[in-house]
């Protein structure tokens, strides 16, 4: 008997140890690390990476960038996440994994971008932006990531949602011990891959062809309808299609210079961001915006915000 007890009183430590130590390694990977989001410059300036592209659940995603550590484990490593996995059923969220090569004017040595060719990666640079919404948080152990995607993004999009602001896609720069999460505010469409604008367009033709072939009607005749996919606001989650609707040329192009209006008149405009970064106390996304709406929000010019805010 004396036996049993003492066994159980081992388990009993053992378990306690276990605890402990996972209540250790969860507090040193950032459990209770301050999040504070805030807008303003970007951590990064114009940079170069070495990436593929893919298109599945985002899971998959840690094979590689295990990958890409192989490689050029001394560089830093990026993912761009275009899509809410919760709201893709249909189709697989898409996104980008790769190395920066290089930042700034600096170029990428020959030898990189011939060793990440070697392995399938393409090469593509990103253009420098004035204001982002970022934020920070450690990546000290493996751990970092999940604490990250349940303590980060449900603040981040607070503060998006709560500010009204168009800000997408998000940047996840893993640089040392520290994780940068980062929305463009601005030049959006220069961060959508060559990639994912052609699947886009793929998918532009193949609903115009089954638009053409459901109405029987000549896509260039005046009297010819053309069906337009609306995408819901949802700050909380982001890409979401709502009811396709069916509108007439005119009434389309009408449509079109509405939205806009309404994109920039609803958080746009850099006045309305926080830029002195005041504190604010399953991966949610924190862009509805399309490739297409963010090319039609970078062609907004300062005069045309300035006189829209006037009116």
């Amino acid at each position: 008997m004396s036996e049993l007890n003492f066994l159980a009183v081992g388990v009993v430590l053992l378990a306690a140890f276990l605890l402990l130590s996972l209540l250790v390694l969860a507090l040193y990977s950032g459990l209770l690390s301050e999040v504070t989001v805030r807008s303003g410059p970007p951590p990064i300036g114009a940079f170069t990476v070495a990436y593929k592209y893919k298109q599945g659940p985002y899971r998959e995603a840690g094979r590689l960038f295990t990958e890409i550590t192989s490689i050029a484990p001394k560089l830093s490593s990026i993912g761009i996440y275009y899509d809410t996995p919760k709201k893709e059923a249909a189709e697989k969220p898409r996104y980008i994994a790769g190395s920066i090569l290089s930042e700034g004017e600096e170029k990428p040595s020959e030898e990189l971008i011939e060793l990440f060719e070697k392995f399938g990666f393409k090469i593509i640079s990103f253009p420098e932006v004035t204001h982002v919404v970022m934020t920070t948080f450690p990546f000290t152990t493996f751990l970092s990531l999940f604490i990250a995607m349940y303590r980060v993004y449900p603040i981040l999009n607070n503060y998006i949602k709560e500010r009204k602001l168009c800000a997408h896609p998000c940047l996840e720069i893993y640089r040392g011990d520290v994780i940068y999460y980062m929305c463009p505010l601005a030049r959006q469409g220069d961060f959508y891959v060559p990639e994912l604008k052609e699947a886009d367009k793929k998918q532009k033709e193949e609903e115009g062809d089954d638009a053409l072939t459901d109405t029987g009607v000549d896509s260039f005749s005046e009297k010819s309808s053309v069906t337009y996919e609306a995408y819901t606001e949802s700050r909380e989650t982001s890409m979401a299609k709502s009811e396709t609707t069916t509108l007439s040329n005119k009434d389309a192009e009408d449509s079109e210079k509405s939205d806009k209006s309404e994109s920039v008149a609803s958080g746009s405009s850099f006045e309305e961001l926080d830029l002195e970064a005041q504190d604010n106390g399953d991966r949610p996304w924190v862009s509805p915006q399309s490739s297409d709406v963010a090319k039609k929000l970078d062609e907004v010019t300062e005069t045309d915000i300035r006189r829209m805010e006037e009116e």
